[in-house]
C-alpha cells in the first residue's frame, strides 16, 4: 500500500503524550514533529525514556496522543476509536517487537498466514502470500516447524514476515535487535536494508548504532522531543546496544 501521491507516509505534528505516575505524571512526548516520506528509513534513537517507544506506539495506534496531529497514508488517526485504529493498522502498520511476539503453539507458515486472514485474505491468497515471504527471508524449509525450533535471528525474521503479510504502507520496529546476539542481529540489520532496497518505508527504533547508521536518517530524541537529526550516522556519542 501507498500513501498519497505527493505527499508523506507520515505526518507528525505537536504530539505530546503525559502518563500518570504514583508519584508525578510522567510527560513521555513534549510536542514531536516528524515526517516521513515514501521509501526513506528512519531510526529513531535516544536515552531510555526520551519517548521514542511512546512516539511509535502512537503512529501505530496502540496509544493516543493528547494533543497533536498524526496523519498516516493521508488519514488522519489521531481521534479515531479503538475499532477504527484496529482496521487502519491492517491497512497500513507491520510491527515487529523487541521479543516477537511469536505464537508459540502454531507454525511458522501459521503464523504468517494469520494476520492476512484476521484482515479478511481468503486462505489460499494469504497461504502463498506467506510462503513467498517465508522463501524471500530464508525461511521456506521452516514452515511447518513451531517458533520454539528457531534459533532468535529466525525468530526475528519470522516475526517481520508476519509483520509484512499485508503489504504495510509503514513497517515500525521497536528494538528489533534488542534480543538477539551480535551475528543475529547483523542478520535482522541486513533484511532491513533489503526490504528498504525494495521500497519499503520503515520507522525503526534502536539504541544500537550499527542499525542506526543503516538508515537513511537518523533522528534523535531526549527528555520527550527531538533534539535533531542526521544522515546516515547517529548523531553524537554512541549510546550502546542496550539500556
Amino acid at each position: 500500500m501507498e500513501a498519497e501521491l505527493g505527499k508523506p507516509v507520515l505526518t507528525v505534528r505537536g504530539a505530546r503524550k503525559t502518563f500518570e505516575a504514583e508519584l508525578a505524571p510522567v510527560r513521555a512526548l513534549r510536542g514531536v514533529d516528524l515526517t516521513l516520506d515514501q521509501g526513506e528509513f528512519v531510526a529513531i534513537m535516544g536515552p531510555s525514556g526520551c519517548g521514542k517507544s511512546t512516539l511509535l506506539n502512537l503512529v501505530a495506534g496502540l496509544d493516543t496522543a493528547d494533543d497533536g496531529e498524526i496523519v498516516l497514508a493521508g488519514e488522519q488517526i489521531t481521534g479515531k476509536t479503538e475499532d477504527e485504529l484496529a482496521r487502519m493498522r491492517r491497512r497500513h502498520i507491520g510491527i515487529v517487537f523487541q521479543f516477537f511476539n511469536l505464537l508459540e503453539g502454531m507454525t511458522v507458515l501459521e503464523n504468517v498466514v494469520l494476520p492476512a486472514m484476521i484482515a479478511g485474505t481468503k486462505r489460499k491468497p494469504a497461504e502463498t502470500r506467506a510462503r513467498d515471504l517465508l522463501d524471500l527471508l530464508g525461511l521456506g524449509d521452516k514452515a511447518s516447524e513451531v517458533p520454539a525450533v528457531l534459533s532468535g535471528g529466525q525468530r526475528q525474521r519470522l516475526a517481520i514476515a508476519r509483520a509484512l503479510a499485508n503489504e504495510p504502507t509503514l513497517l515500525l520496529a521497536d528494538e528489533p535487535t534488542g534480543a538477539l546476539d551480535t551475528d543475529g542481529g547483523r542478520e535482522v540489520l541486513e533484511l532491513f536494508k533489503r526490504l528498504h532496497a525494495d521500497g519499503q518505508t520503515i520507522l525503526l527504533v534502536t539504541h544500537n548504532d550499527e542499525v542506526a547508521a543503516g538508515a537513511d536518517r537518523v533522528v534523535r530524541m531526549r527528555d520527550g522531543r527531538v533534539e535533531g537529526e542526521g544522515l546516515g550516522e547517529p548523531i553524537g556519542a554512541a549510546t550502546g546496544s542496550s539500556s
